[in-house]
């Protein structure tokens, strides 16, 4: 048997979805008419897994893993750096900062951006998810450097 793109991917879907599942176990689920904090992880890590299983079904239709082209494999890398370094630094400089900075990074040092295009869209961009999450959705954003 070839192993396929589609095979790895879902493979490691299902896996991720495990490892939700495994680190999100403490949390209480609750019931339908009042869903605790478990539910949301462990629904998204259920429907993530099935769509693995789904995407692992149809991998005949995929390419095979040897002939997978790897030449933008430096771009995801970058992605990956940037956006763990935004996690390490999000609880000490806070939403509005971090965002503001990886959204930046992404555009300027990944995409090639123009600078102070990227400058004026990271912080409205950020701006626009602070009202959203912080206002409209009431939900508690680290706060950080900027303490609001």
């Amino acid at each position: 048997m070839m192993i396929r793109a589609d095979h790895v991917a879902g493979g490691a879907f299902i896996a991720l979805g495990v490892a939700v599942f495994a680190l999100s176990g403490d949390l209480p689920f609750g019931t339908i008419s009042a869903p605790s904090a478990g539910m949301m992880p462990k629904l998204m890590a259920g429907l993530m897994m099935a769509f693995a299983v789904i995407v692992m079904s149809g991998a005949r239709s995929s390419q095979a893993v040897t002939e997978i082209d790897w030449s933008d494999r430096w771009h995801a890398i970058l992605v990956i750096v940037i956006t763990a370094i935004a996690v390490v630094f999000y609880q000490t400089l806070g939403f509005l900062i971090t965002m503001s900075l990886l959204v930046f990074a992404l555009l300027v040092v990944v995409e090639r951006r123009n600078p102070l295009r990227a400058t004026a869209y990271s912080i409205a961009l950020t701006l626009f998810a602070y009202w959203l999450f912080s206002k409209a959705l009431k939900s508690p954003l680290e706060r950080g450097l900027l303490w609001f």
